[in-house]
């Protein structure tokens, strides 16, 4: 614009700021996108994840590669050099019965070692207060004192008393056949045992497949020794025993191997029938929970009294889902107020409206002291003029005053001393009854007015205003200690 004014404005030209720019001070807004992270990445028990939280193994897996090898190798070496020779031989079905038998163990001992057992959820913080919080209560537990929480409650199941143990490193108390494993550190609904051999535990989930898998594996290994067998035979026949040694020596291993693990395998095989027979796990049966037998007192409850109907709810029955979830997405954390539960006050709140009424008692209490420390001094009549009221300790007051003493401030009570200030009031005549008291302030209040000496009722009254005088300053001692105390 010219100096003068007047010319027009010239047009402003603006710079337009980019809003794309990749630097933090251009964009304060822009907020970092954080990736969701699955619930098998924060995992407490001592598991490993495979895929994206699809696999779920235990920690110690390396028995479970063993497996993996004698499986591989024996059947491998079977189909490579014994299978030909008796499928010219013999029949072609024994490659091909081989062969289903295999595929078949192989994927039971997968779906074994990689599923989820039936791991328990373990409580989170809120609901693990709220289970204390209600055992507390049940026991009838004080504040004052801490007591821990039981480790059993009973329930009745089919005419049987059954025991929940609590779980502390879970916080639950755990359902009926549910123990802790103590090597993947997690609560396992319906625990058999812990498989070293499978790499994972064996419970409610995957019960099933693990008696399928040692019982097609014992199928399978006594169905390889025995063709092992009838080969060497065969061999023998034509060429004699060492000579049919020497042009299979892949035979003598497959034998060996086969010898040694047939006998574990198939009386493995042959208990866990029996206890699916009896709808038992290794667990009860190892501690001795249960009796076979209805008449005893410590009968199985869980046992439908029928072999056949055992075995198939044992084998046949829906697979439940996976309780834990893992992998599902974390959810962020929204506090919540918690609710009482089953219509009884919790504990945090009891203890929150305690505290709020010791805050509310001590606000009250210190507005008592501070309006008894600013009571106004009664103003004593104009008339009663005599020499100068002397304090204690000053010559002048005679002998029944010098006897007074004052002894230090003491801390005031919660209530003010109400009586002591109507006595006063009563005792010290007003000038005027109709004219309002003149409230002062400690530091504003004057000196004590003169009084006759000599006279009791000079003296009396001297008595009277030296005592409202050292409990005025009494007050002020004890609000001074107050207001240090408060902000501290």
């Amino acid at each position: 614009m010219p100096p003068g004014g007047g010319g027009p404005m010239k047009d402003c030209e603006y710079s337009q700021i980019s809003t794309h720019s990749s630097s933090p001070m251009e964009s304060p807004h822009k907020k970092k996108k954080i990736a969701a992270r699955r619930k098998w990445e924060v995992f407490p028990g001592r598991n490993k994840f495979f895929c994206n939280g699809r696999i779920m193994m235990a920690r110690q897996t390396g028995v479970f590669y063993l497996t993996l090898v004698l499986i591989l190798v024996t059947s491998g070496l079977f189909f490579a050099f014994d299978c030909p020779y008796l499928a010219v031989k013999i029949t072609p079905a024994i490659p091909v019965v081989g062969g289903i038998l295999f595929f078949f163990v192989m994927g039971t001992l997968l779906r074994t070692s990689f599923s989820d057992p039936g791991v328990l959820p373990r409580a989170t913080p809120d609901e693990a207060a709220d289970l204390e919080r209600q055992i507390d209560i049940a026991n009838g537990t004080s504040s004052g004192g801490y007591r821990p929480p039981p480790r059993t409650k009973e329930v009745i199941i089919n005419g049987q008393t059954v025991k929940l143990k609590y779980c502390f490193t879970c916080k639950i108390f755990r359902p009926p056949r549910a123990s802790h494993c103590s090597l993947c550190d997690n609560c396992v609904e319906r625990f058999d045992h812990h498989c070293p051999w499978v790499g994972n535990c064996v419970g409610k989930r995957n019960y099933r497949f693990f008696y399928m898998f040692i019982l097609s594996l014992s199928f399978l290994t006594v169905f390889i020794f025995a063709f092992v067998i009838t080969h060497v035979i065969l061999r023998s026949q034509q060429a004699g025993f060492l000579n049919a040694l020497k042009d299979s020596p892949a035979s003598v291993l497959e034998a060996v191997v086969c010898f040694f693990s047939v006998w574990s395998i198939v009386g493995l095989s042959g208990f866990h029938t029996y206890l699916i027979s009896s709808n038992q796990t290794t667990n009860e049966d190892i501690k001795g929970s249960w009796s076979n037998k209805r008449g005893k007192e410590n009968y199985n409850p869980y046992s439908y009294g029928n072999i056949f109907t055992n075995c198939c709810v044992a084998l046949c029955g829906p697979v439940s889902p996976s309780l834990i979830d893992r992998r599902g997405y974390i959810q962020p954390d929204t506090p919540q107020p918690a609710a009482p539960s089953n219509g009884m006050a919790t504990y945090g709140a009891t203890q929150s409206q305690s505290d709020m009424c010791d805050q509310d008692q001590c606000i009250q209490s210190t507005k008592f002291v501070l309006q008894a420390a600013a009571t106004p001094l009664l103003q004593s009549e104009p008339s009663l003029t005599s020499d100068e009221l002397h304090l204690p300790g000053k010559p002048g007051l005679g002998t029944p005053c010098a006897s007074l003493t004052l002894g230090p401030p003491t801390p005031p009570s919660s209530m003010p001393n109400l009586a002591a200030e109507a006595a006063l009031t009563d005792i010290l005549p007003l000038k005027d009854e109709h004219v309002g008291h003149q409230f002062l302030t400690p530091d504003e209040a004057p000196s004590p007015p003169t009084m006759l000496a000599g006279s009791p009722l000079a003296h009396s009254r001297t008595m009277h205003v030296l005592g409202l005088a050292s409990q005025d300053s009494l007050h002020e001692d004890s609000v001074r200690g107050l207001v240090k105390l408060s902000s501290v």
